[in-house]
């Protein structure tokens, strides 16, 4: 019998896999800091002979290379993913053995060309799971618009075809273990659930249940703006990434922080938002560390430029380095470690209110308010504040002429990128109100337009 243990990575919204037969393991779409695959496979006492990747990934730096070269496995690629790296290509039908493990790999275009899953049987056995990367997610498919617009329709078709490959010819108890879709945006729709067989996916994924045009029509349909960031990692991945650097970043003090403000370079204030809210100095963004942290400072990170974090402890600051690594932001400017009055060194602070929608819907009854939708465009087509300004937060910084000067309140799903939002617009000159309150009670507030109300 064979072990799946998961390895979660919550911030990207992605899974790696060790599977091992009690003596031997392999690796499967390995995230870049490596050393949570070395710990379990430490406590598990097994030998990895295999890191295997199901494509070349577009949402993180993988960790496959190195984990390869730490632990003497073969490195392991579908042909055609046009690496630069030393790894065995495995094309369609092969087989990988490891101990008693049978890994057989099904090359599964869709998410990209060269996509391949690998289905796992021990001994000869029938498949007992299989490993689907961007292909089968449940309740749903990769999206397939990551390689070009050029091939966007062709690789929707494929993604169809490759989905119903899966659920032909593996059996229906097969556990389905992916690497996307627990909130990434490698996701073409949402998933749902955590856990699924093939069996399962045959009555819910829209590739098993749908007609394959209506399947394609929908897909495309669905298909909004992903983070900026995507486009540097299949690159960075073919080359091979560097040995990942999980050290502190240098220590910055008070007046080189200061200094690092007043000339514009990136400070990142990694604390909750309501306390930055509270208090904050001049400049400094908040993005506050959390499970949206990587992906959102990614989106709006200019890649190369300085980048100084701002935490209350170095834990906080090793976390988000962590993070950071993750999607190839490896250079970090330095850190300023402790409370942020310390750090103020007697300059003033800055604070704007916090409220949520009903305090909105009191301020709109008194009078005119500026409201500002953070959300993205495919949020905002299924309901808005009614009078509200909508500038994604991926272009505000690219828009802030469009605000306009004076109070503004700004509002997202959660309050999360509301409060990034609520950071970039907080200069002189203008007033800002952080909304931290979810979407929905935007409605119960009375305040929600509706398409069909439009």
């Amino acid at each position: 019998m064979f072990d799946v243990q998961t390895i979660e990575t919550e911030g990207l919204g992605d899974r790696s896999y060790l599977v091992d037969d009690g003596e031997v393991a392999v690796v499967i779409d390995p995230q870049r800091d490596i050393d949570r695959v070395l710990d379990l496979v430490a406590r598990r006492g097994v030998r990895i002979t295999h890191v295997l990747e199901t494509h070349v990934h577009n949402d993180y730096v993988t960790g496959g290379p190195e984990l390869a070269k730490e632990t003497s496995a073969a490195y392991v690629l579908p042909t055609g993913s046009d690496v630069e790296v030393e790894h065995v290509a495995v094309a369609d039908g092969e087989v990988i053995e490891a101990g008693r493990l049978r890994l057989t790999a099904m090359h599964t275009p869709g998410h990209t060309h060269h996509h391949v899953s690998y289905a796992l049987a021990d001994g000869d056995g029938d498949a007992g799971a299989v490993f689907t990367g961007g292909s089968m997610l449940y309740g749903a498919t990769g999206r397939t618009d990551l390689v070009s617009p050029e091939t966007t329709d062709e690789l929707t078709h494929a993604q169809y075809h490759s989905v119903r490959r899966l659920a032909r010819e593996l059996p229906a108890e097969a556990q389905v273990f992916p690497t996307h879709g627990f909130g990434s945006f490698c996701s073409a729709t949402p998933t749902s659930g955590t856990s699924s067989t093939v069996g399962e996916q045959r009555k819910v994924n829209p590739a098993l249940t749908q007609e394959e045009q209506q399947y394609v029509d929908t897909l495309l349909a669905g298909l909004d703006v992903y983070p900026a960031y995507y486009a540097r990692m299949a690159p960075i991945n073919r080359r091979g990434p560097a040995p990942v650097d999980l050290s502190m970043p240098e220590r910055v003090d008070p007046t080189e922080l200061r200094r690092r403000l007043e000339a514009g370079e990136w400070v990142v204030d990694l604390r909750e938002r309501t306390a930055f809210a509270a208090g904050h100095l001049t400049d400094s963004t908040n993005v506050e560390l959390g499970t949206n942290f990587v992906t959102y400072l990614g989106w709006l990170y200019r890649y190369g430029a300085p980048l100084t974090l701002i935490g209350e402890s170095e834990e906080q600051v090793a976390e988000a380095r962590r993070e950071l690594v993750r999607i190839g932001i490896d250079d970090l400017a330095g850190a300023a470690i402790g409370d942020v009055e310390s750090l103020a060194d007697g300059q003033l602070l800055r604070s704007y209110p916090v409220s949520d929608f009903a305090g909105l819907a009191e301020a709109m009854s008194r009078g005119p308010v500026h409201v500002l939708d953070a959300r993205r465009n495919d949020e905002r087509a299924n309901g808005f504040v009614r009078g509200s300004q909508h500038i994604p937060l991926h272009e505000l910084a690219d828009r802030l002429g469009e605000v306009p000067q004076g109070e503004v309140w700004v509002y997202c799903g959660s309050g999360y990128r509301a409060s990034i939002a609520a950071s970039v617009l907080d200069r002189p000159g203008r007033s800002v109100v952080l909304v931290n309150d979810p979407y929905e009670a935007a409605g119960k507030a009375g305040l929600e337009v509706r398409p069909s109300d439009a």
